[in-house]
């Protein structure tokens, strides 16, 4: 058992000053006690936070990360054609490649305060579209990856069956993400197996890619092998998606999902920028979580989420890091926040009377993240997984600040190099800033980088 004793952290009944936090054997917290009751700790932290799930990522895509900003041909250029980009480098990638970068890209998210992955995984086969031997290989990378660098894993397998609404077949690019409603199922039984190898905490969902690429039909017996676990589905992320669903299937995406899917806590709709106000009330009001990734977002171009409204109307939000070109949580929520602002000519577009802009995205991403993940997280409690951050409170952003303004001041004024200390299920992975296997998994990572630009 190990014990943290934090100057101040925050409680689900708000901040608590001289806080200590011990950890049982199997990764869980087993006390959290006035310090004056324990004696001895462990490790002294100055503010201690419920680390957060990463809800969203494509994990290969970290790789491609500063190479596609220039224009393509088409003069609007926009996802679509950062989209073909990305399939040329999908032809080069290799089971090899994709562990090392996978384990570069939960390397980054422990350094940025993140406890968990959530993976939208969807690079099943080779190049040319045949299984591996081992249906699951990539998959088994993603979790001989999250063996190394400890970080909690959720994996997603994705069923991706069609190009498009009208059935179209996928193109070269896309051809290692296909499966159809049998070979989805066999993939999902053949992974689970893999992932109780590893620790406890790992957890299993589904995810159909989008209302683009699987068939209207499939969408029930895709999330029946969910089991009860999280059901993932990228939604409403681009205005030409918005004009094909509507063309097709009569519906604009969310209209459609409210009718068809009957959302829930177990929902996690990826995105959601192309919201009107009517859809944005009512998909909240379900329980489901919004997922979103700020920066990719802004990347892409794809649009805003509407924050201020889905949090009135009671909405869930997580977030995550999507492409990856960027892993940062302080700049996700700071991305966040200023998108309201921009679009609304505000200012604390997100605060409310009490609470402040940082206390409040914090505290929603954190439970949102945790609904969405299937995870027992999300708070500093007895009998919730131990996935703890420790943020620097001696720097000039956060020095002597009381509570609320710690994290306003993480947010808004700072960055991740006040994030000190990670915890994920009790396994200490971050220590003074920098994960234990920092040098091992950046080298390798150098390595894939080197191999894959003397290829492209």
């Amino acid at each position: 058992m190990a014990i943290i004793h934090a100057e101040i952290a925050l409680l689900p009944d708000g901040w608590n000053h001289n806080i200590c936090v011990a950890m049982a054997n199997d990764g869980r917290i087993s006390k959290v006690t006035a310090a004056d009751e324990i004696t001895v700790a462990d490790i002294k932290v100055a503010c201690l936070l419920p680390s957060p799930v990463n809800v969203h990522s494509h994990a290969f895509q970290r790789a491609m990360a500063g190479l596609t900003e220039r224009r393509g041909k088409n003069p609007g250029d926009s996802f679509w054609t950062w989209r073909e980009l990305m399939y040329r480098f999908l032809d080069q990638l290799t089971p090899d490649h994709v562990e090392a970068i996978a384990a570069m890209v939960q390397l980054e998210m422990l350094e940025a305060g993140y406890a968990t992955n959530v993976e939208f995984h969807y690079l099943h086969h080779a190049p040319d579209g045949t299984r591996y031997d081992n249906r699951a290989e990539m998959a088994d990378r993603i979790a001989a990856a999250a063996a190394q660098t400890r970080i909690g894993l959720t994996l997603l397998p994705v069923h991706y069956e069609f190009g498009g609404c009208d059935g179209r077949a996928l193109t070269r690019g896309q051809i290692r993400f296909h499966n159809d409603l049998d070979g989805f199922a066999a993939l999902c039984n053949v992974i689970q197996p893999s992932l109780k190898l590893l620790a406890p905490d790992a957890g299993f969902g589904v995810a159909p890619h989008s209302l683009r690429a699987v068939a209207k039909d499939s969408f029930a017996q895709s999330r029946a092998l969910a089991a009860g676990g999280p059901f993932h589905m990228h939604l409403a992320e681009q205005t030409a998606e918005v004009d094909e669903v509507v063309h097709h299937l009569g519906r604009r995406p969310v209209e459609w999902v409210l009718e068809n899917i009957e959302p829930d806590a177990d929902c996690c709709f990826i995105h959601c920028t192309q919201m009107l106000p009517h859809e944005t009330t009512a998909l909240a009001q379900t329980g489901a979580v919004a997922g979103l990734c700020p920066i990719t977002e802004a990347s892409l171009g794809d649009g805003v989420f509407d924050g201020v409204n889905w949090l009135q109307a009671g909405g869930c939000i997580a977030i995550g890091s999507d492409s990856n070109i960027r892993i940062s949580l302080s700049e996700e929520l700071r991305s966040l926040e200023y998108s309201q602002r921009l679009r609304d000519r505000s200012r604390a577009a997100l605060a409310t009377s009490k609470l402040s802009t940082g206390r409040r995205i914090f505290d929603a991403m954190t439970l949102g993240g945790a609904q969405a993940a299937g995870r027992k997280t999300g708070r500093i409690e007895t009998g919730y997984w131990a996935d703890l951050m420790a943020i620097d409170t001696l720097t000039i952003e956060a020095s002597g600040l009381p509570g609320d303004v710690i994290l306003d001041s993480f947010i808004f004024a700072g960055d991740d190099r006040l994030v000190r200390e990670v915890w994920s299920a009790g396994r200490h992975v971050v220590t003074d800033g920098r994960h234990f296997a920092h040098e091992q998994i950046t080298s390798a990572y150098r390595s894939v980088l080197s191999d894959l630009r003397d290829r492209l």
